[in-house]
């Protein structure tokens, strides 16, 4: 069996080492040799020898035995315990540092930020155009105004938790692989906060909250399309223990317009014109998101031509400056002709060298 290492050699300290030192060092290397942090295969047994060492040098009297008889010594009077006995020091102390509080000790008792809301609304094509302030009702959970959150009747006050004293955590001896470890948990009596109340409030039953409702005001921006989002910061749910409260978050869903179609910030639309308009051109009212206004269709007009109205479509939420609306004119052709209608336009055709068999060049080429 190889002989065993000096344990002063072991933490990297000399013999006159203080009792501070050799914590120090021990913490060190407990954080560098655990088996959870370290995965070298040797990691365990390094671990194992840094605990052993500090076991015994950590005690007064089986440090002084071990300075005067070395391992043996300690063997004839009943050995260190190291991996039968269990280690006498706090686990969670071993990675205080490293985990900056403690290992295993999530408390749960600071600020956090409320509930966001989410809600839906409805709006109308030109309000999306050009932007519109809607109220919405809304659900909400707040600060108790009898107990201003706090949960206690009023008069009373939270009182210190006994089961962990006031701090919030308890200890939980433990038995693994490696001994006895002593491990740090959230106090489940009064879940991390150290205090408990003793009379409850009784219009939030000792919650600290109570649900709401409120009418807010959202002003939803010109250019908004249907889909999109609005956030109001802080309209949410009251936040905990001085958190920010959350936010009010507002789902847009844009009605359909009975005639313009959107299409980023430009909008669409079709207008019928007959043959005649199209052939001698024609001044014709067009619905736009201003109202009615008048365009010039001038002669020769083919089907499917398009014009564009400058400065008439939707606000852009980047910009502010507006799209164009789009005016795409369809020719129709009449479907019931009586005999004169017939003649008339036989008599057009042969004009242009046309005849009803299609033989010469049709009209418009």
């Amino acid at each position: 069996m190889a002989a065993k290492k000096d344990y002063y050699e072991v933490l990297g300290i000399n013999k006159n080492a203080s009792d501070e030192e050799i914590k120090k060092a021990y913490r060190k290397l407990a954080k560098q040799h655990h088996p959870d942090l370290n995965k070298d295969e040797k990691a365990e047994d390094n671990f194992k020898q840094v605990s052993e060492a500090y076991e015994v040098l950590s005690d007064a009297k089986k440090r002084a035995q071990y300075d005067r008889f070395g391992h043996e010594g300690l063997n004839q009077n009943g050995g260190s315990g190291f991996g039968q006995g269990g280690f006498g020091f706090d686990f969670g102390d071993i990675f205080d540092s490293f985990f900056g509080g403690g290992f295993s000790q999530t408390r749960r008792n600071g600020p956090s930020k409320g509930a966001d809301i989410r809600e839906h609304t409805r709006i109308t094509f030109e309000e999306a155009a050009f932007g519109v302030t809607k109220k919405i009702k809304i659900n909400r959970y707040e600060d108790c105004d009898t107990c201003t959150g706090t949960g206690a009747k009023p008069g009373t006050k939270k009182e210190a938790c006994q089961h962990c004293h006031g701090t919030g955590q308890v200890k939980v001896q433990q038995s693994t692989l490696f001994g006895s470890f002593v491990n740090v948990k959230t106090c489940d009596v009064c879940q991390g906060e150290g205090t408990i109340i003793v009379e409850k409030c009784t219009d939030c039953n000792g919650t600290g909250k109570i649900r709401k409702q409120r009418t807010i005001e959202v002003k939803i921006p010109a250019g908004i399309d249907d889909g999109q989002s609005i956030s109001i910061r802080n309209e949410g749910g009251v936040g905990d223990k001085g958190g920010p409260n959350g936010n009010l978050i507002v789902t847009i869903s844009v009605e359909k317009h009975k005639f313009l179609q959107r299409s980023g910030y430009d909008v669409y639309c079709r207008i019928p014109i007959s043959f005649v308009q199209a052939s001698l051109g024609d001044t014709i009212e067009v619905e736009t998101l201003d109202g009615m206004i008048k365009h010039d269709i001038p002669s020769g007009t083919q089907n499917q031509t398009t014009f564009k109205l400058k400065g008439r479509g939707i606000t852009s939420l980047r910009t502010g400056h507006r799209g164009d609306q789009i005016i795409e004119v369809v020719v129709e052709v009449p479907t019931k002709l009586n005999k004169e209608q017939k003649e008339l336009l036989t008599k057009f055709a042969a004009t242009f060298g046309e005849t009803t068999s299609g033989k010469k060049k049709g009209i418009f080429k």
